[in-house]
């Protein structure tokens, strides 16, 4: 049950801090005062490997939702990944296979459970009850909307009008996520602000099956480290859960200082007091920037490494880069037998494999050597065409930039 000690008019402030949309405000007033914990929706595609701060804004406020006694649903949308989500694209997505799909989930469950308690927390898959749909099933439920709903939505309709393609699957998206909503008899959905049309069919059809329908809440999309995009691991500007702390910490150092109380409200998870305090302070001037994003930074690395990670990842960070010391702890990476060519691997390819998110390819990792960013043992390497064995480099540090760190083994 939710806390007793917790009013209802704290529970709308808390859950209310750094969302967008609340649909209704009076519904969700209501339901908040019924006594029972609510079935609160989040549902997610596992489309890629790693989830982002920008992704755990939304699992963050299902997290509240937890500790004020409520119970989180979280549906890992292994069946709608398949047909491809198109809200914001400008294009249709190719679909992902099964394979793809089920290797993706894993790692997404295990994440977003560094943000949700076990307690209060439903896992459940949306191939339970899509992939058990007939033809006329999903016939059915494609007739409970139409073709002018569908263009009400902004990125359709924009792509209709500029005469980009649009699939009928595409259409079926938003109807197979409202389903869920039906499935799990959600009192809640959340969803970044791209998602509100899709969170709003799910109140739709809950309503046509004779349920009371849900209330929606749209948390923001964050912007990424360089302050203008969307958060996305493509663009390279994203700080991921799993990353190392080291990793986490020097990167949110970078973020730029007018979009720190953005982040202090959106990847903290703190109380709204705390939140207000603290960016008071950063407005008034009595808390410096630099203080400020150590201060972020500290606490994000706290939030998925532990407590004291971040005071560590701090202390690690001054040691190397004001003192140009060498790091406490380096991750060990095993050179590949696989990889090894006549016995060899080219450096420029030991790059894209030990520091895949900084590396994407081999040619980024031959110019990273080419610019004097790569040293080994402290020893710059300037070939980019130089190949070694793994005996040559056992035991050695490899180094590309001021955060990339391995220490290769055979």
């Amino acid at each position: 049950m939710p806390e007793h000690t917790v009013t209802v008019d704290e529970q709308l402030r808390i859950v209310r801090a750094g969302a967008v949309d609340v649909i209704t405000e009076a519904d969700f007033r209501r339901k908040l005062g019924a006594g029972r914990p609510l079935r609160v929706k989040l549902g997610i595609d596992p489309t890629a490997s790693d989830i982002h701060l920008g992704f755990a804004v939304v699992l963050r406020k299902l997290r509240q939702f937890q500790e004020l006694g409520h119970t989180a649903v979280l549906i890992i949308g292994d069946f709608t990944a398949q047909v491809g989500d198109p809200s914001g694209k400008s294009a249709t997505r190719p679909r992902l296979s099964k394979d793809d799909v089920e290797a993706y989930a894993a790692t997404y469950v295990e994440q977003a459970q560094r943000i949700l308690l076990t307690d209060h927390l439903e896992i459940r898959r949306n191939s339970e009850w899509l992939g058990a749909m007939g033809i006329e099933d999903v016939l059915r439920l494609a007739a409970r909307t139409t073709v002018a709903r569908m263009l009400e939505r902004d990125d359709f309709s924009r792509r209709y009008r500029d005469g980009v393609a649009i699939s009928v699957m595409e259409f079926l998206y938003p109807l197979l996520q409202g389903w869920d909503s039906v499935m799990v008899q959600a009192d809640v959905e959340l969803g970044g602000t791209d998602q509100l049309f899709n969170n709003l069919m799910g109140r739709t059809l809950q309503e046509q099956e004779g349920q009371e329908g849900q209330c929606v809440l749209t948390t923001p999309l964050l912007e990424g480290l360089d302050g203008v995009n969307k958060m996305s691991k493509s663009l390279g500007n994203f700080v991921g859960i799993a990353e190392p702390a080291g990793e986490q910490y020097g990167k949110l150092l970078s973020l730029p200082d007018e979009h720190m109380p953005r982040y202090f409200t959106l990847t903290t998870g703190w109380h709204p007091d705390r939140i207000d305090e603290v960016t008071g302070a950063l407005a008034s001037g009595e808390l410096a920037p630099v203080d400020a994003k150590r201060l972020l930074a500290r606490t994000v690395v706290d939030l998925y490494h532990g407590d004291g990670a971040g005071d560590a990842a701090e202390a690690d960070f001054d040691r190397v880069f004001r003192a140009h010391g060498t790091p406490e702890e380096i991750a060990e990476f095993v050179v590949p037998a696989d990889e090894l060519r006549d016995g060899r691997v080219r450096m420029a390819r030991l790059l894209t494999l030990a520091f895949p998110n900084a590396v994407p390819s081999n040619k980024e990792g031959g110019r990273k050597i080419q610019q004097g960013g790569v040293k080994l043992d402290g020893e710059v390497v300037t070939d980019p065409e130089l190949a070694v064995t793994p005996a040559e480099v056992d035991g050695r540090t490899l180094q590309m930039g001021k955060r990339n760190w391995a220490r290769l083994r055979a």
